[in-house]
């Protein structure tokens, strides 16, 4: 049995893999920067997990010796502004490693676009990881793409949301001129897993794409076609990507910081320039844009969004820290009955947020998610993967998902702008068969005078919101028929 590296699993490809590569009866290993992130998942227990950084080259030589394949799905558009220097010293450790284990076959998914100089800092970015690793002497299969068109996809959700949201859409030059090759995710997931068996495909740069070429402005109008929208598009001279960035960041969920580098991209042409991909997998038959897009919405609609972008981002002012029960934090605690078995209590907390928003005060939450958007927050715009169903490394609008107690809790950490850290616990406590305790926890932990100063003056407000909330799920959790 053949044993393989997926680097990247809490990311939206790599966390799509996985399963796949396991259905295949692959032994697969995962390396991750927080493995508590992965618990949860379906698959997690069939995985050997291990915790590493291939930026500063931890946990490379253990989860690498022994593996036979590795694939390379990192990308590090959002953890600092020099992204492309981050990347590069990436991909040399883990070259390096790669080398050194005797790593058979190293798996990278890049970018499309010609090799030229005009290329943006993304695509050159891309091309370039490819270029250290066969430098190193690793038989790479590098396969570039364009546009990524799946629920969930960075991408496809930047065009979703100024589709569904703008009924006047401003048209650059370089959305009327630009072309590009979009593909769904599940002939990226094919292209991806088969490689593995398909010696063909060595030492090669495989670029796939689906099977028609469209103009960025054509992607929004085969979009808003296929969901019968009524959109009207007019030229506008003005094209700044840092100006469509903040735009972007303020009317869909996409960060500015990860929308800038893309949008530089739209002045390349990202098309194949051959149909190798074609030949060396003739059993792959790509979907075209318009059917891509329909899977997409399906996923979309029937609440089976497998893996989000929004999983492995993190702002750059929240890194992750996890809850310790020490001196310094301020708590905020409510206790409520429940005449409900426990499981019905989480049932109802665990599907907080998203589209069925905060149960109670949600003016509030809503005003204060307008608040942290205007000071270059997160905001509530990343709502939730699926409406009931929460995994720990989640985010749920401005909180990310720190821990996740099946039947019993969910802890919350706070990623929105704050003088401090702060946390936010649902807990059930079964008292009988058909009754349970439900207790909700604030945990505060200021930074300096204003942390503190936050903290006692949103009391009362904490204080109604709390209050209600205990009182909303009680309602609804009693309500639950059995």
């Amino acid at each position: 049995m053949k044993t393989i590296l997926v680097t990247g699993p809490t990311g939206y490809i790599g966390g799509r893999l996985i399963p796949r590569l396991l259905a295949k009866g692959l032994r697969v290993r995962a390396l991750a920067r927080h493995p508590e992130d992965l618990a949860g998942r379906p698959w997690s227990g069939s995985v050997d997990i291990f915790k590493g950084d291939v930026f500063c080259g931890q946990g490379l030589k253990e989860s690498l010796q022994g593996a036979d394949a590795a694939y390379y799905l990192i990308h590090s558009m959002a953890d600092t502004a020099d992204f492309e220097a981050f990347e590069e010293t990436s991909a040399r450790n883990f070259a390096a490693a790669a080398k050194e284990a005797g790593v058979k076959k190293i798996i990278y998914l890049g970018g499309l676009g010609g090799d030229a100089a005009s290329l943006s800092h993304h695509l050159h970015s891309r091309h370039r990881m490819g270029e250290i690793m066969r430098a190193a002497g690793l038989n790479v299969t590098e396969f570039r793409a364009a546009i990524i068109v799946g629920s969930g996809s960075i991408s496809f959700e930047m065009i979703r949301y100024l589709v569904e949201r703008l009924p006047l859409i401003p048209c650059a030059r370089c959305l009327r001129g630009t072309r590009c090759q979009p593909v769904a995710i599940r002939d990226v997931l094919a292209y991806l897993a088969e490689a593995l068996e398909n010696p063909l495909s060595d030492g090669k740069i495989v670029e796939i794409g689906g099977a028609s070429v469209h103009t960025y402005r054509e992607l929004m109008d085969i979009y808003a076609e296929t969901r019968g929208l009524k959109r009207f598009f007019f030229s506008c001279a003005f094209w700044s990507p840092a100006f469509c960035a903040r735009l972007i960041d303020l009317i869909t969920p996409v960060p500015g910081v990860l929308a800038k580098p893309l949008l530089e991209s739209l002045r390349n042409d990202v098309v194949c320039s051959s149909d190798e991909a074609l030949r060396l997998f003739p059993g792959i038959k790509p979907l075209d844009y318009r059917t891509a897009v329909q899977y997409a919405l399906m996923r979309i609609t029937e609440n089976n969004v497998e893996t989000s972008w929004t999983t492995a981002y993190e702002p750059h002012y929240a890194k992750p820290c996890s809850f310790i029960d020490t001196e310094g934090l301020i708590l905020q605690d409510h206790y409520i009955a429940v005449d409900a078995p426990a499981d019905k209590v989480f049932r109802v907390f665990s599907g907080i947020g998203g589209q069925r928003g905060w149960l109670y005060g949600q003016w509030l939450w809503s005003l204060k998610a307008l608040q942290d958007r205007l000071i270059g927050g997160v905001g509530i715009r990343r709502g939730r993967r699926h409406p009931d169903i929460i995994h720990q490394g989640e985010a749920l609008d401005f909180w990310r998902v720190e821990r996740v107690i099946e039947d019993r809790m969910l802890l919350l950490r706070a990623e929105m702008k704050l003088p401090g850290k702060g946390w936010l616990q649902f807990e059930a406590k079964p008292r009988s068969e058909t009754s349970s305790i439900l207790r909700m926890t604030a945990y505060f932990e200021p930074r300096g005078f204003l942390g503190s100063l936050y903290w006692y003056s949103l009391y009362p407000v904490h204080t109604y919101i709390f209050r209600g909330l205990t009182r909303e799920i009680r309602r609804r959790a009693e309500s639950v028929k059995a």
